[in-house]
């Protein structure tokens, strides 16, 4: 069993001059001072603004991160006691984090074989959402210890630590080719889940809207564990490769949502040894791509009324 941790909806803005080292933050863990026309969003599925979502043990969560450009995205979490948790890139399917411009990834998505629970300690967590041109070199902050590690062990613990290391790692990096965000969510007992109101960063009141709700409340951490706990969900049947060619299609009845019909054909793809690296959704069509070496794929759902319409494309 692998634990990560906190979020509110965090988007990566321009800031001061160009070329200035990068900024170590109380509130947003890393901050790149240069202006660059790359942007990173990062949010929960209980929506977004200037409001951090609140959730309480039990209760699942999963996580949303989009860029404006080609980029490489690296999440991390902070719970309300300084332990940090690599989230993104993981050895799952879907783990890869290479991400295409204007695209989301949901995480976990719907075929993932986890599933993110709510734990204690109480308290306010912070994502942070790291996008890079280029990869990063990681090494030092996180490794995975074992080959059957799903997730990677880091290597320090505390926000000021993994600022620190995080500055280290993209000092090699040219100030316009790398951004950040951070968002927030807390973890309350039952009886205290409203959502609550975290404090402008710098670069969020460039364009945020006027504070609204109630002012955050200093919670004490009541447990040693983290804020969110990753498990393993109920096996399924071995998904079956789609048939060969370069192009394949099909229409299928039945009662499903799109989400559920995606996931199930995107499996199946999948299976073929592709790992899926976008995914994005308008209206009733949900587009994903696919790479395996240098082949790729594209796998298209279109839903009308109980009728899907599937399409694969291998290149």
């Amino acid at each position: 069993m692998t634990s990560l941790s906190p979020l509110l909806v965090g988007t990566g803005l321009l800031l001061g001059a160009a070329g200035a080292a990068p900024v170590i933050s109380a509130q947003s863990i890393i901050v790149n001072p240069a202006q660059t026309t790359l942007t990173v969003k990062v949010w929960t599925d209980r929506g977004s603004g200037t409001q951090v979502p609140g959730y309480v043990p039990g209760e699942r969560i999963r996580l949303y991160t989009s860029v404006n450009q080609d980029a490489y995205v690296y999440l991390f979490n902070v719970d309300p006691q300084g332990h940090v948790d690599l989230i993104l890139p993981n050895r799952f399917q879907g783990g890869g984090n290479f991400l295409k411009a204007n695209t989301t990834r949901t995480f976990p998505a719907a075929s993932d074989p986890f599933t993110f629970n709510i734990a204690a300690p109480y308290g306010l967590n912070k994502v942070l959402a790291l996008a890079s041109r280029t990869p990063l070199k990681l090494d030092q902050i996180a490794t995975f210890k074992a080959q059957q590690d799903s997730f990677a062990t880091v290597n320090l613990q505390g926000q000021e630590k993994l600022a620190q290391a995080l500055s280290i790692v993209v000092n090699p990096v040219p100030a316009e080719n790398w951004i950040s965000a951070t968002a927030y969510y807390n973890v309350a007992q039952p009886s205290a889940a409203a959502p609550l109101q975290t404090p402008a960063t710098a670069a969020q009141t460039a364009t945020a809207p006027p504070p609204r709700g109630t002012p955050i409340q200093p919670v004490a951490p009541k447990a040693s564990a983290l804020s969110v706990t990753v498990q393993p969900a109920t096996p399924t049947n071995t998904p079956q490769p789609l048939p060969a060619g370069r192009e394949w299609q099909t229409t299928v009845e039945r009662s499903g949502n799109l989400g559920e019909v995606y996931a199930e054909f995107a499996a199946r793809v999948r299976a073929e040894g592709y790992s899926q690296v976008s995914m994005r959704q308008t209206g009733n069509h949900i587009r994903g791509e696919f790479r395996k070496g240098t082949s790729s794929a594209t796998l298209e759902v279109k839903q009308k009324g109980k009728r899907f319409e599937v399409q694969l494309n291998r290149r």
